[in-house]
């Protein structure tokens, strides 16, 4: 992010305290300024045409200041059924949080007095990415859990090397921070306008797909596709507003290329997924996230994605979904990764790379283990995620996104005193199908001040409990067992 940029992420963020007076929460804050800069934007870049007349930036300016709360209010409504159909999918359903006309009218003409000049300049995408980023590390708006850290993305993105061929998928989209990575790897790399007119046709309607259930987070995956050249269409590429753990996920296309960080915790309700294809139904939504992603592959199809660390040691259903997944793909790498770079506390995550293979069975045969966890900085605010913090992960992962036989045998296992290592697929059945693999003594271990907080504890603990229960209802009703008035 340039100078000009960061300048003016921060004179937006610091409007946060102008809504805060008026009771508008962070998360309800960006909501409401991608309304507004939406309008702005339109103006800004020439594309209005898309906006009915008399709901534009320049109307909603020229109210009297007593008015304008009104006439905003009622152009958020008429912008939800009228306009391009990508208006209406950010407009849609849309309520304004501001109470007073006073503070909409200091919200106008800060936003106006920007130097829109030079942020049209430096990218407007880069501008609404940071401000996400602001509201990401905020932890009172709980926005971490959307948003995962631009540095981590970008090593994903590097070593799974995105190509103008892949179809690439995030089935949990977020605000879109995958997708617009891989967009920008592969727009590094190719000159967009030089291609062909049905290779530039491909890359903006058959290249990228995604899925989002929070309406809110979809509008700001939308606005951040939109400033990013990328477009949204509900029924073919960009992200799409829907639940990829009901039908409408099955209709997201097969992919040679998922990037995703699935939601961690238990499906609302603690029910189980609508979907019907799963083999292993679960109310875990990251192992069912990871029966969508594995199933969704095409043949050597490729796949990195953050999960934490229960996925990786969990019994009953989740040892199974495991062992699915080292027969379907070959499961070449795991990258262990450190604790604080997501906004709650204590939470351990991991990146699982692998491939589709063209059958089954067999297809895990050993599965190489970084560990960039142990002895490593407590990261958060006062300590920032650094490119080079994963430079060198991505040297010893190697050259071939798919995990090749011949690059894994390049590969060196650096023993007990390094940080990267293998372990047979014999040696990981023998542990019960377990991928928690640690061997590193990690010096902070000693001191108590990296345990989560009880109450993350506690929560944790009842999603256990609620997948186990819902696992037991779905075992008495196979049997034809009566579950009506048994506790969820």
């Amino acid at each position: 992010m340039t100078t000009v940029t960061h300048d003016i992420v921060a004179k937006l963020w610091n409007l946060c305290n102008v809504l805060k007076d008026d009771g508008v929460t962070y998360h309800q804050y960006v909501t409401e300024l991608t309304w507004l800069l939406f309008l702005k934007m339109a103006k800004e870049t020439g594309t209005e045409e898309q906006i009915p007349a008399g709901h534009r930036w320049d109307d909603l300016e020229a109210r009297p200041a007593p008015d304008r709360l009104e006439h905003y209010r009622l152009t958020l409504i008429h912008l939800g059924s009228h306009g391009s159909l990508l208006v209406q999918q950010i407009f849609g359903n849309a309520s304004s949080f501001i109470k007073k006309p006073t503070t909409l009218s200091t919200l106008v003409a800060e936003i106006d007095k920007l130097d829109w000049y030079s942020a049209r300049h430096e990218g407007l995408g880069d501008l609404y990415e940071g401000l996400l980023e602001k509201n990401a590390n905020e932890k009172k708006s709980g926005a971490g859990q959307y948003f995962t850290p631009r540095r981590l993305i970008d090593s994903m993105v590097a070593v799974m090397q995105p190509t103008l061929t892949d179809i690439i998928q995030d089935p949990a989209a977020g605000t879109g921070g995958f997708l617009i990575a891989a967009s920008r790897y592969i727009r590094a790399r190719h000159e967009i306008a030089g291609l062909s007119e049905a290779a530039q046709k491909r890359f903006y309607t058959r290249t990228f797909f995604g899925m989002e259930h929070v309406q809110d987070t979809h509008r700001l995956a939308l606005m951040n596709l939109m400033l990013h050249g990328l477009d949204s269409n509900p029924n073919g590429a960009g992200i799409r507003y829907g639940d990829t753990l009901s039908p409408e996920g099955q209709a997201l296309p097969q992919a040679t290329l998922i990037l995703t960080n699935p939601p961690f915790g238990t499906k609302k309700g603690g029910g189980l997924p609508t979907r019907t294809d799963f083999t292993f139904p679960t109310s875990n939504k990251q192992f069912c996230f990871l029966q969508h992603i594995y199933r969704g592959l095409k043949p050597g199809g490729r796949a990195a994605v953050v999960l934490p660390d229960n996925v990786l040691f969990e019994g009953n259903v989740g040892r199974q979904i495991r062992a699915d997944l080292m027969d379907k793909c070959n499961l070449h790498t795991l990258l262990r990764l450190p604790t604080g770079i997501f906004y709650a506390q204590g939470v351990k995550t991991n990146v699982l790379f692998f491939t589709r293979g063209e059958t089954d069975k067999g297809h895990t045969r050993e599965v190489w283990v970084y560990d960039l966890r142990a002895n490593m900085p407590q990261y958060g605010k006062r300590t920032l995620l650094r490119p080079e913090d994963f430079a060198e992960f991505e040297t010893a992962f190697g050259d071939d996104p798919q995990g090749g036989a011949a690059t894994l045998a390049k590969r060196k296992d650096t023993g007990e005193a390094g940080r990267f290592r293998r372990f047979t697929r014999d040696e990981i059945a023998a542990r019960g199908d377990s991928l928690d693999i640690s061997w590193l003594k990690d010096e902070s271990d000693t001191s108590n001040d990296g345990l989560p907080e009880p109450a993350l504890l506690a929560r944790e603990a009842i999603d256990e409990l609620d997948a186990a229960i819902e696992e037991l209802r779905a075992i008495l009703e196979e049997l034809g067992e009566d579950v009506e008035g048994l506790g969820a």
